[in-house]
């Protein structure tokens, strides 16, 4: 039989929102519900509470096949995350099957939305952003001065350390890895993202508080900490620190024993920056940089900077700084305007660059975004095309770049199966070592060396 009050929490898309996800499940626990089990079927809950992403369409798809999936159990369905706040009014009346639609101001007060969708009771909240609280009957107004809730900034709730009571988060994976959010929003406004509207303006996290949660991680079996944001070369310019990272990188080092940055903006990265990453100890030099494409005149129709050589250049820094440094960045194709020279010096650049992992997508209108109207679309058909060629060369060069490492020594952090990841792969995207000659366990670090290349994976012998 069905607890009256148990949730089943499902999460798409980044790991922001898993990170979010951890702060709902805190708080519903805290509010007496009852989590189901990660992977658990959805009937065993009396609500299922989807966790969308609303960043590109495919995206957009999975989040309503997931909540049209989940109102088949008979529990339940509720929406959060961002193609919930992004698009509330209309998922409200484009979905019947969810039987509310919350924003992230709803986050605080979640375990009591969560009562309303069962007892009936509805409400809709009007917020100075003029989002809104999705249950379909009569509205009751909150006073406009309410500050709107950003997920993950939890400072006048912060437990502390892992001696005390726990952070504002619920981990609901295990494992010797976890995402550590730096900050929430963007204030850059490039032409193709939507992300500023529905994710707000960049607000950072507190160092303390987030070395705090740091503590607590590390104290619950975390070796690695993925420091995660919309853009993590901005953290602390709102707190009047441009350096603020630097600072902070050595202090949650000495707490765990990997820290890998995510999201830098090639147009932030400070030299200074650069050498904290590669060259402080228990910081992976791994450069995790938003490239988007590598002619000058796209990035600047998509309101960027940089270019081909400029890219090299920085590049060329990483590497002189830490020559066996991870890079990853991800690129669009077709975006408007771009010309086959474009499309040219992207493919150059691709191959120039000798990135270890590279994500490749093709340019799609997405509501809200200038790009919309921007002049001389590129053909769908062509799009497909250009993307199709750089995703090929993308794996070849990969491979290269894999095959480049064979005889290096590399640290991997283990996690299951006698696999895990080395210093310049993030975990589950840019590939990973499978370990061989001596028996490991989930959580140990240990030095390899690499035999060979399956792909971008590396096979490699455990150094006694």
């Amino acid at each position: 039989m069905v607890a009256d009050h148990t949730v089943s929490l499902v999460t798409l898309g980044c790991a922001r929102n898993e990170v979010d996800s951890d702060e709902l499940a805190a708080r519903l626990d805290d509010a007496g519900w009852q989590l189901a089990e990660p992977g658990s079927d959805p009937a065993e809950a009396t609500v299922v509470v989807v966790n969308t992403c609303g960043f590109i369409e495919s995206a957009k798809k999975e989040s309503i096949d997931t909540l049209l999936a989940a109102s088949g159990s008979g529990a339940k369905v509720v929406a959060v995350g961002c193609m919930a706040e992004r698009y509330g009014n209309e998922l409200a009346d484009a979905l019947p099957e969810a039987d509310a639609v919350l924003s992230f101001d709803d986050y605080p007060e979640i375990g009591a939305r969560l009562d309303d969708v069962l007892q009936g009771r509805t409400r809709s909240a009007h917020t100075p952003r003029d989002r809104r609280t999705l249950l379909p009957i009569s509205p009751v107004q909150r006073p406009a001065a309410v500050v709107a809730h950003v997920p993950g900034h939890g400072a006048d709730e912060f437990a502390g350390p892992p001696s005390g009571p726990r952070p504002l988060r619920r981990r609901l994976g295990g494992g010797p890895i976890a995402a550590l959010k730096l900050a929430s929003g963007c204030d850059r406004r490039c032409t193709f993202c939507a992300i500023p509207s529905f994710r707000g303006a960049f607000v950072s996290r507190r160092p303390d508080e987030i070395v705090a949660e740091a503590e607590w991680l590390a104290g619950h079996g975390v070796r690695e900490l993925v420091l995660v944001s919309e853009n993590s070369t901005s953290y602390g310019k709102d707190l009047g620190d441009l350096r603020a990272l630097e600072k902070l990188l050595p202090r949650l080092a000495a707490v765990a024993d990997r820290v890998r940055v995510s999201y830098l903006q090639p147009a932030e990265l400070r030299p200074s920056l650069i050498e904290v990453i590669a060259g402080t100890p228990g910081v992976a030099p791994y450069f995790d940089l938003s490239f988007q494409h590598a002619s000058g005149p796209v990035l600047r129709r998509m309101r960027r900077f940089g270019d081909r050589e400029r890219f090299l250049d920085l590049l060329g820094t990483i590497r002189a700084a830490a020559p066996d440094a991870g890079v990853r960045s991800n690129f669009i194709a077709g975006f408007p305007g771009e010309s086959e020279q474009d499309f040219g010096e992207l493919r150059q650049f691709l191959e120039q660059a000798r990135l270890d992992a590279v994500g490749v997508f093709g340019y799609s209108d997405e509501d809200g975004t200038e790009a919309v109207d921007l002049p001389d679309k590129v053909e769908a058909s062509v799009i497909g095309e250009r993307v199709n060629e750089l995703a090929i060369l993308a794996d070849e060069l990969g491979t290269q770049r894999a095959e480049e490492r064979v005889g290096s020594t590399v640290e991997v952090l283990v996690d299951s199966g006698g696999r895990g990841w080395a210093a310049h792969q993030a975990p589950d995207i840019d590939g990973c070592v499978t370990l061989s000659g001596a028996a490991v366990q989930p959580g140990d670090l240990v030095r390899a060396r690499v035999t060979g290349t399956v792909g971008v994976d590396l096979k490699a012998t455990v150094i006694p």
